[in-house]
């Protein structure tokens, strides 16, 4: 299972976190430190995977961001690593060549796209065509819902003068 989910840019800098373990704020913020300074700090040519506090973090650099996943010892750590390729993948389809801007500026779609992949810390969703799709139902129910509010708050503008 994976613990947990973190992005991390080359400067040290969290895009993206998603826990599925209970860990208190503290106990987050020294995981983030703990691994911005290993994993960073490691070589290009060493190994993707690193053992630490009796998990295995997987981790892949995608052009500026660290994709960082924590899972158990006795987890597959190549599967988790296809798991990070096929999430980043999902991500260029959907944005077109993902940069880290489009992380920072649409981090809510990042999440949405996460959470549509993984579902408590297990492979959901394999197929990325059907991920792009629910991604795409519910950004109409989104205009939907906005457009039915501006024709709601007009009708009632209309309704108090």
């Amino acid at each position: 299972m994976i613990q947990f989910v973190i992005l991390i840019s080359r400067q040290g800098k969290v895009r993206l976190t998603k826990w599925y373990s209970p860990y208190s704020q503290k106990e987050r913020s020294q995981i983030i430190r703990e691994l911005n300074g290993l994993i960073i700090s490691r070589a290009p040519k060493l190994c993707n995977f690193v053992e630490w506090r009796g998990f295995t973090v997987v981790y892949k650099r995608y052009a500026s961001l660290y994709f960082c996943m924590c899972n158990d010892e006795e987890d597959n750590e190549l599967e988790t690593l296809t798991i990070i390729h096929h999430y980043v993948e999902t991500l260029d389809r959907y944005f077109g060549s993902v940069c880290e801007l489009d992380l920072i500026f649409n981090f809510h779609k990042a999440y949405f796209i996460l959470d549509e992949i993984l579902l408590a810390g297990a492979m959901q969703e394999t197929s990325k065509r059907k991920t792009l799709r629910l991604i795409a139902a519910q950004e109409d129910l989104v205009e939907t819902a906005k457009m039915e509010s501006s024709s709601l708050s007009k009708v009632i503008a209309q309704a108090t003068k």
